[in-house]
């Protein structure tokens, strides 16, 4: 069975850590920063055996060439972006074998937040670097609404016991945000509640379920009356549909 821990990383980040009981090679998912990596391997003895990415940003990949410097392990990371030391050049259809883990990843395209950006899932697990967050969806820095509507679209059709494994801790700031839009969601609040008690404590939210997204994140609710009327409401307008609905919410966050 795989562990999965989070290695905190830099204000808000995590580096995610895939490992087997009794095997001491390891996978580490988006490592920004090999500082903490390499701290956490060194004190239980463990040994990095592969490098997965999904894109290009630096607070995803800039621990990646200092990491290869002491492993020489294969980097898996999105074919239409520049990942340093990347031996896998993966897309959509792709799937990846981590042995030593006994792991196989399915690799969906999920443009939006980079134009290349890539999400795995596999054995429950879903790795969606900043697509899909916990309560909330990435910043559109090189995609359309178009495109990460359908990229989300995606993720949501897998089986909604999935664990999401995003890679930034901003699920209360997410969910209070999700509160303006859907203020009558009960499950909602009761997740919200549930979140600052762990974040008062400085424990991690992570991962959430796919059930729990689809219940509580408006970015996967764009096609939901109560978001739609919200977001009209907010822009003082109609909307002619859950791209638009998605579009306008994205912007709402976006300004505050």
């Amino acid at each position: 069975m795989i562990t999965i821990t989070e290695i905190r990383a830099f204000s808000d980040n995590y580096i995610w850590l895939l490992e087997c009981q009794g095997e001491t090679r390891v996978a580490v998912v988006d490592p920004g920063d090999a500082g903490p990596v390499v701290e956490a391997l060194d004190a239980r003895g463990l040994e990095l055996g592969a490098i997965i990415t999904t894109h290009h940003h630096g607070d995803h990949v800039g621990g990646v060439t200092e990491l290869l410097s002491r492993w020489q392990v294969p980097v898996y990371g999105p074919a239409g972006e520049t990942i340093p030391g990347r031996t896998h050049a993966l897309s959509e259809g792709d799937r990846i074998r981590i042995d030593f883990l006994d792991l196989d990843l399915d690799v969906f395209d999920v443009p939006g937040h980079t134009a290349g950006h890539i999400a795995y899932a596999g054995d429950g697990m879903l790795f969606c670097g900043d697509t899909l967050f916990a309560g909330g969806c990435g910043r559109l820095f090189e995609g359309t609404p178009e495109q990460m509507y359908t990229s989300l679209g995606k993720l949501a059709k897998l089986p909604k016991e999935t664990r999401v494994y995003c890679a930034h801790e901003y699920t209360e700031a997410n969910l209070r945000f999700a509160s303006r839009v859907e203020p009558d969601n009960k499950p909602l609040r009761a997740r919200l509640e549930s979140v600052r008690a762990l974040r008062a404590d400085d424990r991690c939210t992570l991962p959430s379920t796919l059930a729990e997204e689809l219940e509580t994140n408006p970015f996967l609710r764009a096609d939901v009356p109560n978001v739609k009327q919200s977001a009209e409401k907010h822009v003082g307008h109609g909307l002619t549909g859950p791209v638009d609905v998605f579009a306008a919410v994205r912007r709402w966050k976006d300004t505050g």
